[in-house]
């Protein structure tokens, strides 16, 4: 059987440039150069989407955030497959069996739980759960690459301690995927991309912050992004170097301008290190970020709706014979079939 690579983006809001260079282009990437060896899974999380806020933009954001994949350049052949995870009932369906061998403790441990849940009196349980419900996502594919930033580690390591939980109380059932080194081999990287918030870039970037000047959204005039990048926080050394023990601001910035041009921080160090004009620097950054939404959101305006629709129901049919027989699989070596 081909080896999976799988990949899926919420969509309970637009995406940040954060996503776009830590997640989707590289996915594209990744798509591109493997699709002819590899299944490439790429789902719509709208269960994971509803977590933090149910409203009616779903469906909008649903059909948005494919384009976003096709706008980035995704080649598409029978190997790649779109399908929309509530589309797919064994998605939750693994997740109540992995509920039952997952303990609290560990998902206690999750850091992404103790962030959103930090001072809040209470949260809702999907926030506490949702890793399970990423691992069956994973797991029901046999999913040996998931190509996630490193704030997603700890899930993947989850992901792989619950497979191996679960073959060795009930024998070999899923392919446990790749550990961290490995997800990051295969992705071509040195570290899992995590860019940062433009006000406290000790943070990443995030959809949900409330300060619009801390982050950049694909949907943003492209003027207006640029202006963000020269307000960017760096601090008060004044000479160009990466660095995010001590200098996560300008390295933030390095590593963006990096990723945009697809050149290495190195290669941009060798242009930018001597110059101690921050102002210089910030310019050529925010002249990549305008030009690079500059040009994606025209090719947004170019994809219909229709021709994203037209993508689900193969997908779907696909994801359905694959995760119903091992959903089958799974009933059976716990005694449900």
């Amino acid at each position: 059987m081909k080896k999976t690579i799988l990949t899926g983006l919420r969509i309970n809001s637009d995406f940040t440039l954060g996503n776009y260079l830590g997640a989707l282009l590289p996915m594209v990437r990744l798509a591109n150069k493997h699709s002819n060896e590899f299944n490439v899974n790429i789902f719509v999380p709208d269960l994971h989407s509803i977590i933090s806020k149910i409203d009616g933009d779903l469906q909008k954001n649903l059909i948005y955030s494919i384009k976003c994949y096709l706008a980035s350049g995704l080649i598409l052949n029978e190997n790649v497959h779109f399908y929309r995870q509530s589309y797919v009932p064994a998605h939750s369906e693994l997740t109540w069996v992995l509920n039952c061998i997952a303990t609290t403790g560990e998902m206690g441990r999750m850091i992404q739980f103790k962030e959103k849940s930090s001072g809040r009196e209470s949260t809702n349980v999907g926030i506490f759960d949702y890793p399970v419900l990423m691992a069956s996502d994973i797991l029901l594919y046999s999913a040996s690459y998931v190509p996630v930033g490193e704030d997603q580690f700890q899930h993947i390591e989850l992901t792989r301690n619950l497979a191996e939980r679960f073959n060795n109380r009930f024998g070999e059932t899923f392919v446990v995927p790749e550990n961290t080194k490995g997800q990051v081999e295969f992705m071509g990287a040195d570290a899992g991309v995590r860019i940062r918030d433009l006000v406290n870039p000790e943070k990443k970037m995030s959809k949900s912050t409330e300060s619009e000047k801390s982050k950049i959204l694909l949907s943003d005039a492209p003027n207006v992004a640029a202006k963000k990048i020269m307000s960017a926080t760096t601090d008060s050394f004044e000479d160009i170097e990466f660095d995010f023990e001590t200098r996560p601001g300008i390295s933030n910035l390095i590593q963006i301008l990096a990723l945009i041009n697809n050149i290495s921080v190195g290669e941009v160090l060798e242009t930018w290190r001597g110059k101690t004009k921050y102002g210089d620097f910030k310019k050529a950054v925010a002249e990549s970020v305008e030009k690079l939404l500059s040009s994606f959101q025209e090719k947004i305006s170019e994809i219909s709706d229709d021709e994203v629709l037209d993508l689900f129901p193969a997908g779907e049919k696909y994801a359905n014979d694959v995760a119903n027989a091992k959903l089958q699989e799974v009933f059976e070596k716990v005694g449900l079939r």
